[in-house]
């Protein structure tokens, strides 16, 4: 009887892995300083299609603490966002195509129709809940890293 437990245990282990291992492989963005040391790692979603970027996160009641959404352009660009439709505040930080931060926007009110950003050369934009940049002192020289994906978009 105990060894009959013990392998539907173990097959229910073996069964779970994938799903497991698919946690650990999230799309995950790190924060990296200019001397190089982690700020802090976010998982995202990724908007990399234009109907996904043009939802966003509106509409959304929730974005848990270390979450976010990455929004990834077919060029870098001067991108200007607003927030029509966002429940949330958030924080918005801008990047060039190496992954430089060359912008922040903190705490973009919510519902507002105000164009923001507009940082020359932008070609990812990661979100966040508002007071996330100053919390974790994150700064335009910053690099974000991509792990678990490779930021492309299909225009």
């Amino acid at each position: 009887m105990r060894r009959a437990r013990l392998a539907i245990v173990a097959w229910i282990v073996i069964a779970l892995m994938p799903a497991l291992a698919a946690c650990d492989s999230a799309p995950q963005v790190a924060i990296i300083s200019a001397d190089g040391s982690k700020r802090e790692t976010v998982k995202v979603e990724i908007a990399d299609t234009p109907d996904a970027r043009e939802l966003g996160l509106m509409y959304r009641n929730h974005l848990d603490e270390n979450a976010g959404m990455l929004f990834v352009f077919p060029s870098p660009s001067a991108s200007h966002f607003w927030m029509k439709n966002t429940v949330l505040s958030l924080d918005m930080l801008f990047a060039d195509s190496s992954g430089k931060v060359v912008g922040i926007v903190a705490n973009a009110q919510p519902y507002s129709e105000a164009m923001l950003g507009g940082f020359d050369g932008t070609l990812y934009v990661l979100e966040v809940n508002a007071g996330y940049a100053a919390k974790h002192h994150i700064v335009v020289g910053d690099r974000l890293e991509f792990h678990g994906f490779s930021p492309h978009t299909t225009r």
